[in-house]
């Protein structure tokens, strides 16, 4: 049993649960072999539009978390398999500054996910998953719900096909992350054959698909990112699915597996 996208108290939007109660906690659940995947710190000179900046670690926090992982790896190799990772965030044009961050910190790094969170419209970074509010606040910048989609999958299919060098993330974070407010903000928009080309294109750049258990459990949403008929898809293309929890807490581990495909 692997969970692939665990959050740590490095979050400054999680919880303080300590490191070593989650993994403790994974290991009674059953699990053999989980990736620590905290929000990598923002590149520098993008401004978190969010209303606490706290979207990311800092900076300065980014060598203590590798330091204790480490530690924490050694500690506990007897009894589950332990993964330093980071969940980078693709943002568009930041593109070499994410290269960069990445070639420095890469090679200490087992395991990393690359996820879209925030659009751009004009000049304006926008957080599409910060709060039911916030999301209306997006469409109505961008007009309509549908336009709102269409930039989400737009950014994502930039995501898979950018040159983020050497060190670039194998898994795509949480595809169908648009989702989380669905049913606040029902869409009419066709998204088959835009998954179906992001999918071809991770099946042609060999990568993995972050099958999310969070959304399962967000009100709005209450389906897995992505849902069944993506996850099918993946399948049918030979696409490697990691389970993850996307946990924030302890008791966030393990969600959503019973409506999963598993």
């Amino acid at each position: 049993m692997r969970d692939g996208h665990i959050h740590t108290p490095f979050c400054p939007h999680g919880s303080d649960d300590a490191l070593h109660t989650y993994i403790e906690t994974a290991i009674s659940l059953g699990y053999t072999d989980i990736s620590f995947t905290e929000h990598a710190p923002l590149p520098k000179g993008f401004i978190d539009p969010t209303p606490y900046q706290d979207s990311a670690m800092k900076e300065e926090q980014l060598a203590s978390y590798v330091s204790i992982l480490q530690s924490l790896k050694k500690q506990y190799e007897r009894h589950i398999r332990i993964r330093i990772g980071l969940e980078v965030d693709f943002i568009v044009g930041y593109e070499q500054k994410t290269k960069e961050f990445l070639n420095e910190i890469g090679p200490q790094l087992d395991d990393s996910i690359l996820s879209v969170h925030f659009l751009l419209l004009d000049d304006r970074y926008m957080c599409i998953d910060y709060s039911e509010e916030m999301f209306g606040d997006i469409i109505a910048a961008f007009h309509s719900i549908e336009r709102v989609y269409d930039a989400y999958y737009k950014t994502v299919l930039a995501s898979v096909v950018a040159d983020l060098g050497a060190y670039k993330p194998k898994r795509i974070g949480h595809l169908t992350l648009i989702h989380k407010f669905q049913r606040a903000y029902p869409c009419e928009y066709d998204e088959g054959k835009m998954i179906a080309h992001i999918l071809d294109e991770m099946k042609n750049r060999q990568l993995e698909l972050d099958y999310n258990g969070a959304g399962v459990v967000k009100p709005l949403c209450l389906e897995p990112y992505p849902p069944h008929w993506v996850v099918k898809e993946a399948v049918k293309r030979g696409i490697p699915l990691v389970y993850g929890s996307d946990a924030h807490s302890v008791a966030g581990l393990h969600q959503g597996v019973e409506h999963m495909l598993m």
